[in-house]
């Protein structure tokens, strides 16, 4: 197989269509000769501040990384994929920084990954500026002015100037050994960090095969050539802090596409994303299940717009469930609508194309390459039509590990009879026809409008709160977020709290986003004789079900 580093295709795809647009925002348009100009200008300011790969990749344990980190820390805006293609040129490993996250939460993100830079909007500077004289690692700080009218941090540089002072290109030659890392909460109630090499990240998800055969690029002349004929115009208008909204520009990237984004990039106003869809004439537009879908709905039953261009709608990060699904169809009949199946730790697995002279299902899914299903004691793989609900896994293109964590990557990327696996936790089975029926994680992470909740993180925050006893949280279903989070609480003897003095409580502790939208109070949590939650009773009982 051969492998090439993310900054070496996109040189190759502005090489082969240099004067094509690759970026389109609110505020102008850049090409692809403009957006290589800007990412090694980006390069050369962090090889200038001393940043990039100082230890070699084989003499690494799969869980470390022999290069600096930097933090992206923004809403969606140009800047975001400029730090990623500029970090990368400079070996430098960019990651995510989930924008929602309190100070709590972003110095722990912050002092784990190691990060000596940090890419920033304004708007954040408060926030970073609380946790900063914690993280002495953290030396590079590079603000991206906003509306906020928040000033530059003491010791920070502004974006703009330093891009305009850049000596230019780094002097580096990168590698496909190269880190790409990808920050998730995973099922440990903390963020870990996804490391991958580039060279296997590309194919995994990142556009390195053939969209009609599954294959991978043989040579950068292939790729080049594919480039070449690259027309699409994508709109992915979920945040860049999630792996689904980034790939989806990378793989446009990749393939010579042109990457346009909503006008508003602080949250999903469907209006703005409709009106994108009809004024750049968007073929390939991206949303985040239910809690994107039933506003759009809504919004299409306001007013009609010319949506002609739009041929594909793809839902990744959460479910869309049938009745949205079916509901968009019979607004949108011409457009096919594709569920995307993938993690953090296993690239692109699966997909499930709908159109409107289709069944509508969910759950369901075309395996991609290299997905299989491993047995529920991890010994062999199970073939199509078995009774076994095993382990949704993936092989070939996988994950080195977790930053470091060597347990952790040691049970999540097996090896197996010779063959390493990646094993992020869901359970399924194949289905005679060879289909994936996926049943769901099994854990009690909580999918919340694209955002995976731990129900232990916040169990934490709540139970910092002096009224509490006990307390479980369990996620049930929401027609608008697809799970939500609900606590039952066990309170202290002649003691008690509001729900909102509840959330109060978590305020310091966990973004607002994964606070409970319900309170239920009960005499007894109920627990097993060894003092684990039972979090089936608890998913019962927030389900009426109990």
């Amino acid at each position: 197989m051969t492998d090439f580093s993310i900054i070496e295709v996109v040189r190759a795809v502005a090489l082969s269509a240099p004067d094509r647009e690759a970026l389109v925002h609110s505020h102008g348009r850049l090409t692809y000769r403009e957006l290589l100009a800007r990412a090694d200008a980006l390069a050369g300011v962090l090889h200038q501040s001393g940043l990039g790969a100082h230890r070699p990749r084989p003499g690494l344990e799969n869980w470390e990384s022999g290069q600096d980190h930097l933090a992206l820390y923004l809403h969606n805006c140009p800047e975001y994929l400029e730090g990623m293609l500029g970090a990368y040129a400079a070996r430098v490993a960019p990651f995510n920084v989930n924008y929602r996250y309190v100070a709590e939460e972003l110095r722990h993100l912050l002092a784990d990954s190691g990060a000596r830079a940090i890419l920033y909007h304004s708007t954040f500077a408060p926030i970073l500026d609380a946790v900063r004289s914690d993280l002495p690692a953290l030396t590079v700080l590079l603000q991206v002015a906003d509306d906020s009218g928040n000033a530059l941090l003491p010791g920070a540089e502004w974006f703009d100037d330093a891009m305009a002072a850049s000596p230019g290109a780094a002097p580096v030659e990168p590698s496909p050994d190269d880190l790409y890392i990808l920050y998730t909460g995973g099922t440990t109630g903390l963020p870990k960090g996804v490391l991958w090499r580039q060279g296997d990240i590309y194919p995994a998800a990142l556009g390195g095969r053939r969209i009609s055969t599954g294959e991978e690029y043989p040579s950068i002349d292939a790729v080049a050539a594919n480039a070449a004929k690259g027309s699409m115009r994508v709109l992915p208008s979920a945040p860049f802090m999630h792996g689904a909204a980034h790939w989806m520009a990378l793989n446009a990237f990749h393939n010579g596409n042109t990457v346009v984004l909503p006008d508003d990039p602080t949250s999903f106003d469907p209006a703005d994303f409709l009106d994108t869809i009809a004024r750049e004439h968007i073929n390939i537009a991206l949303i985040v299940g239910d809690a994107f879908g039933r506003p759009v709905l809504d919004e299409l039953s306001l007013r009609s717009r010319d949506l002609s261009s739009l041929s594909l709608l793809i839902s990744g990060g959460a479910a869309l469930s049938a009745p949205v699904k079916a509901a968009l169809l019979e607004r949108l009949p011409t457009i096919a609508i594709m569920d995307g199946l993938g993690s953090s730790e296993s690239g692109q697995q699966a997909s499930q194309v709908t159109t409107a002279d289709r069944p509508v299902s969910t759950g369901t899914f075309t395996p991609g390459t290299g997905m299989t299903i491993l047995s529920e004691d991890l010994t062999r793989r199970l073939e199509a039509g078995d009774a076994e609900q095993g382990w949704l896994a993936q092989h070939g293109r996988v994950p080195l590990g977790y930053l470091g964590d060597a347990e952790k990557t040691a049970r999540t990327f097996p090896t197996i009879n010779g063959v390493r696996y990646s094993v992020p936790g869901d359970r399924a089975r194949l289905t005679a026809e060879g289909l994936l029926e996926l049943h769901g994680r099994d854990s009690v992470t909580i999918n919340s409008g694209g955002e995976k909740i731990f129900a232990e993180e916040v169990e934490a925050a709540l139970a910092h709160h002096p009224a509490i006893q006990d307390v479980i949280v369990t996620g049930r279903p929401s027609q608008r977020w697809g799970q939500e989070v609900v606590a039952i609480v066990q309170f202290r003897p002649d003691a008690s709290a509001t729900h909102d003095e509840l959330l109060e409580a978590c305020a310091a502790h966990i973004a607002r986003y994964k606070f409970p939208k319900e309170t239920i109070v009960v005499e007894k949590v109920l627990r097993s004789p060894a003092g684990k939650a039972d979090y089936r009773w608890a998913k019962q009982l927030a389900t009426g079900d109990v």
